[in-house]
């Protein structure tokens, strides 16, 4: 769910989409605001979708951006078609139009190789509760290619690097997805795969971290504690997030909220 500036939810409209505000609110409000549904979204994600022109934000007279509710909305709406339907822009953008000239327009099953993995039903609209959201499973090459909107020589060049690989079994799972739009991401400001192996280390380092913290609790004989592992090693992944955050804003001298 969105939050608004005060905390609260947005109000909904008869579409399931927030109306219309006379508020305005600044990029980093924004980003706080899609957060919560969005974790990994970046203002620079924000940026890249604004200069792809699927969102125009208001400009003050020095130049900053202004943000409406239903530009979040608009937002939001093309951040879930990109994770749960791995759609390319190219398409989103069509979409998007054709919403704005009034007309239906149908919304994809997720891209998945199979049902969700808690076999729940499918999306039915964008203004569902998250919890009625399915799980995607796993999607294969041509799918993740789609949803970085790259090509196969890259995916392959960020697997020599050990960026991104196949689950067991085959296919790539919703993480991998993430992390390849977020590769992309960065590579259209000119970071490359080389670049990222050292983020990709440390990660790996805070993974090996928390999963020692949280051993003890796994191997628990109460099953309520084993449950409370898994939200441990949740709140545990979220809190390392956020530092590594704030230790890369502090490097830069730059606030990003």
């Amino acid at each position: 769910m969105l939050r608004t500036p005060t905390g609260g939810a947005p109000k909904k409209g008869a579409a399931g989409t927030a109306g219309s505000a006379g508020q305005l609110v600044s990029i980093g409000t924004v980003l706080t605001m899609l957060r919560d549904e969005f974790p990994e979204v970046t203002i620079s994600k924000i940026r890249f979708l604004e200069a792809e022109g699927l969102v125009e934000p208001r400009r003050t007279p020095s130049g900053y951006r202004k943000f409406s509710t239903d530009d979040v909305e608009r937002l939001a709406r093309i951040l879930r078609l990109q994770r749960d339907h791995y759609l390319p822009l190219k398409v989103i953008r069509e979409q998007l139009d054709a919403l704005d000239r009034g007309e239906q327009v149908r919304i994809p099953a997720p891209a998945a190789h199979g049902e969700s993995v808690e076999g729940g039903a499918r999306t039915a609209g964008y203004g569902e509760a998250e919890a009625e959201r399915p799980t995607v499973a796993r999607v294969g090459r041509a799918e993740l290619i789609a949803a970085a909107e790259v090509d196969e020589a890259q995916l392959g060049e960020w697997e020599s690097y050990g960026l991104v690989a196949e689950a067991p079994g085959g296919g790539f799972d919703a993480e991998a997805v993430t992390v390849a739009r977020l590769i992309a991401d960065l590579g259209r400001f000119g970071l490359e795969p080389r670049h990222l192996r050292a983020v990709k280390a440390a990660a790996d380092r805070e993974a090996g971290l928390v999963e020692q913290l949280v051993a003890p609790l796994r191997r628990h004989r109460n099953p309520q504690t084993r449950t409370h592992a898994e939200a441990t090693m949740k709140e545990l992944a979220g809190l390392s997030v956020r530092l590594h955050e704030a230790f890369v804003e502090a490097a830069l001298g730059v606030r990003l909220h």
